[in-house]
């Protein structure tokens, strides 16, 4: 009779088929899904935050200190002006600007520093005003209008900087004395050269010497100087005749000289 099942033996005697006894593995687990990769530009924004992070963040702090340095001269400017330097105190600087005084400290030592450096911005506009005034051209206009094309610029730079005159008329301070004593001299010269290119010989035909228009100079600036007192401690229509007077000083004087007409 055919077998109709097929019965394995084992492969040796009393030992056990190794199909039959091998352990089954376990399944593997499925893999997790890839997230999905970030867009190119996202990624190449955060790259470029993340790169100019380090260098932003000084500028930031860099812009925040020009600023705190700013408020810090306004308020020195506003107490010289109301005190004089001598009388000025870092407390009342700090109550000024609304800061304490470390904070103060952190950015100027002292009042003279507070002060060296506020009247290093002020001879700078210093400078760029009398370089409007003393412009060549003013040369060929007639006396009234080079008045006035030479003190508008000297006038209005006083009158909007009235701290220029507390710091460098009134007690010396170490560290700009020696700059307004230069920017002093500057003026002195520029007003010689005006002077030598417009004086004409008097009656007599006799020409001025550099003596005289050295003196005439010294002059000149001792008038404009005594009169800016006046001019800044008044206002409105008051101010406005002080100019005036200012300058109808200075062409009586002036005019005798000028009986050449000026270079062209």
């Amino acid at each position: 009779m055919r077998e109709t099942s097929r019965t394995k033996s084992p492969d040796k005697a009393g030992e056990p088929n190794a199909e039959a006894t091998e352990t089954p593995k376990a399944p593997k687990a499925p893999k997790a899904p890839k997230a999905p990769k970030a867009p190119k530009a996202a990624t190449e924004a955060t790259e470029a935050t993340a790169g100019a992070a380090p260098e932003a963040a000084p500028r930031r702090r860099q812009a925040r200190g020009e600023r705190r340095i700013a408020q810090l001269l306004a308020a020195a400017a506003g107490v010289f002006c109301r005190t004089g330097y001598a009388a000025a105190s870092t407390n009342a600087i700090a109550r000024e600007a609304g800061v304490s005084p470390g904070t103060l400290y952190q950015f100027f030592p002292n009042k003279e520093a507070i002060a060296v450096e506020l009247g290093g911005h002020l001879l700078q506009r210093a400078h760029e005003a009398h370089g409007r005034a003393f412009l060549p051209e003013n040369l060929n206009r007639p006396l009234p209008e080079l008045l006035d094309a030479v003190l508008d610029p000297v006038i209005a730079f006083n009158c909007e900087n009235p701290a220029f005159w507390a710091l460098m008329h009134g007690a010396g301070i170490p560290g700009i004395s020696q700059e307004h004593d230069e920017l002093h001299v500057g003026m002195l010269t520029r007003v010689e050269e005006v002077l030598r290119a417009c004086v004409g010989p008097a009656a007599d035909g006799a020409t001025a010497t550099e003596d005289e228009l050295t003196h005439v100079a010294h002059m000149v600036l001792g008038i404009v100087k005594t009169s800016l007192e006046l001019i800044l401690a008044s206002e409105g229509a008051d101010r406005a005749a002080y100019v005036t007077e200012l300058k109808t000083v200075l062409f009586r004087y002036l005019d005798p000289m000028f009986t050449t007409l000026p270079p062209h």
